[in-house]
């Protein structure tokens, strides 16, 4: 049977389409194996959010996330190359492949999910009360009494409101700088706040002896891989499972965050 010049075009570009298709399912699957050809992955982490990622006194980038990437690297036998990332930028990071990972306190939601791809949770964010060691506190009734510095209006003024007994004297204060302030300084007892500003506090004021104390709420960080790399993310949930399990995640929390990494999400 002969094909008419019509359906001969349209069988050819149905055939490029295909093509075209095959040729990106290869392609987004080989971020693992350039990355095992190469003996080197690129991570994209952050350097101005502390404890999670600063530069330190000697110029190097450490951190949670550092620590987390470094760890990667090693379970995986290659080298790393940290590429410092913003808030802004570390997606496009990942979609114009200038890293193969984004290990910066990530949070998962929707509108990422539709450019981006997950792995479970390595570490958590969250919202606490932090205190001196020395002040004894187990559970919000111990607040009772108590005054407690918190930035108005913020996530952890609503959630220390709601679980706060009335007893418990929180003061409010119009930005982070001057509820930090106020603790230092000793105006008030303990401080609720996020665990970044909790991770600076205590690198710069380590006479303190701050501790966390009680949690607020939890949003836990997930680290970013390019759509469509499962492969890699596959690799990757394997070696946060393992670190699960051995409990080399909850060192690092501890570390850099004063508690344990707990339960986190797949």
């Amino acid at each position: 049977m002969k094909l008419s010049k019509r359906q001969l075009n349209t069988g050819l570009a149905a055939a490029a389409l295909l093509a075209t298709f095959a040729s990106f399912g290869a392609h987004a699957q080989t971020a693992l194996d350039d990355v095992m050809k190469a003996k080197k992955i690129t991570i994209a982490i952050p350097t101005d959010f502390p404890p999670y990622g600063f530069v330190g006194t000697d110029m190097a980038p450490q951190g949670l996330d550092i620590d987390m990437a470094k760890y990667i690297a090693a379970k995986l036998g290659v080298q790393i190359e940290l590429a410092p990332v913003t808030s802004a930028n570390r997606v496009a990071y990942l979609q114009t492949k200038k890293a193969d990972l984004v290990i910066s306190t990530l949070g998962k939601n929707p509108e990422r999910e539709k450019v981006i791809d997950f792995t479970a949770a390595y570490s958590p964010f969250f919202q606490a009360v932090f205190a001196p060691k020395r002040l004894a506190i187990k559970s919000f009734a111990d607040l009772a009494g108590k005054t407690v510095g918190v930035t108005r209006g913020a996530i952890e003024d609503q959630e220390l409101t709601k679980l706060a007994p009335a007893t418990a004297d929180i003061k409010r204060f119009e930005d982070n700088n001057v509820t930090v302030s106020s603790f230092v300084s000793g105006q008030v007892q303990l401080i609720a706040t996020g665990a970044s500003v909790a991770g600076n506090l205590m690198a710069k004021n380590p006479q303190l002896g701050t501790e966390y104390k009680l949690l607020l709420k939890d949003s836990p960080n997930f680290i970013g891989v390019a759509k469509g790399e499962d492969k890699l993310r596959t690799k990757v949930n394997e070696i946060i499972a393992e670190g699960k399990k051995a409990g080399d995640l909850d060192k690092m929390a501890v570390k850099w965050l004063g508690r344990p990494a707990g339960d986190l999400p797949q």
